[in-house]
């Protein structure tokens, strides 16, 4: 099943995406999570509404990084020995067809990673390994927009990935019945129609399953609580030369089966 979020003459509802358009529920994001099946409702034509992310405010996102073997050859690390994990800020979600904006006087390097979101759908603490892909709701696209200026000044990674709209999610949140395998899905990434990104999950130093298990050890995940899972090669700041974010410049993350994210930027 595919989720979305979304406003249409001026109210915000959950509904379900359909070759016919979206049909309408009066579920609220805690009977999503729950697994309540949707009732018949009105059915919207796409064009007629304005998606928005496919979640409600998380408590926690979760993101990793260096965790695809593609993004660490590109740089010439060595693989990390373990899952690094950073936090990056609620207030930084936007929805499909928003804008991703900042101010030049904060950040002149502004890069795009394509990432594979995972939803979580059941509180998880210390949870094995074997178990872990039964607490996932479901996965979304992600672009995890970081500052790479205030990333690498900083010498911590949050405020460089947390500014607001750095955090564009969607457009449809898929369950995970849907998805069996999480690691065989393509990803790509498209500035004003030049893909930049183009890899696989399958790329992935650990896999979805690892992550959720390795986090659990140290802190409680939740229902609605995000994981972004990393980013495979082909990011800005490592190209020669250096490829960052323009004003006017279109972003699409692509995700396979899930759908295509797309944002344009802007100064403000």
């Amino acid at each position: 099943m595919q989720w979305v979020r979304f406003e249409h003459s001026g109210v915000i509802r959950w509904g379900v995406l359909r070759e016919d358009g979206v049909m309408a529920t009066l579920l609220t994001w805690t009977d999503v999570l729950a697994g309540q099946p949707p009732a018949p409702g009105p059915v919207f034509d796409l064009a007629a509404v304005r998606l928005l992310a496919p979640v409600e405010r998380p408590g926690k996102i979760v993101s990793i990084g260096q965790n695809y073997w593609d993004h660490v050859r590109e740089q010439g690390k060595p693989p990390p020995e373990r899952p690094i994990i950073f936090a990056k800020y609620p207030t930084s979600i936007i929805g499909p067809g928003d804008t991703i904006a900042w101010s030049p006087a904060l950040t002149q390097k502004v890069d795009f990673e394509a990432e594979l979101a995972v939803v979580i759908g059941k509180t998880a603490r210390r949870v094995s390994e074997a178990d872990a892909l039964d607490y996932v709701f479901g996965y979304t696209a992600a672009n995890d927009v970081t500052a790479r200026d205030l990333q690498y000044g900083d010498g911590q990674w949050v405020r460089g990935k947390s500014l607001d709209t750095f955090c564009p999610l969607g457009p449809a949140l898929v369950t995970a019945d849907a998805i069996p395998d999480p690691q065989q899905l393509a990803i790509r990434c498209t500035v004003n129609g030049v893909t930049l990104q183009d890899s696989s999950t399958a790329e992935m130093i650990f896999n979805v399953a690892h992550l959720i298990s390795y986090a659990s050890q140290a802190f409680t995940l939740e229902p609605g609580d995000l994981i972004l899972t990393g980013t495979p090669n082909g990011v800005g700041h490592f190209r020669t030369p250096p490829v960052y974010l323009q004003p006017g410049d279109r972003v699409v993350v692509e995700v396979e089966r899930i759908g295509r994210l797309e944002n344009v930027c802007a100064e403000g």
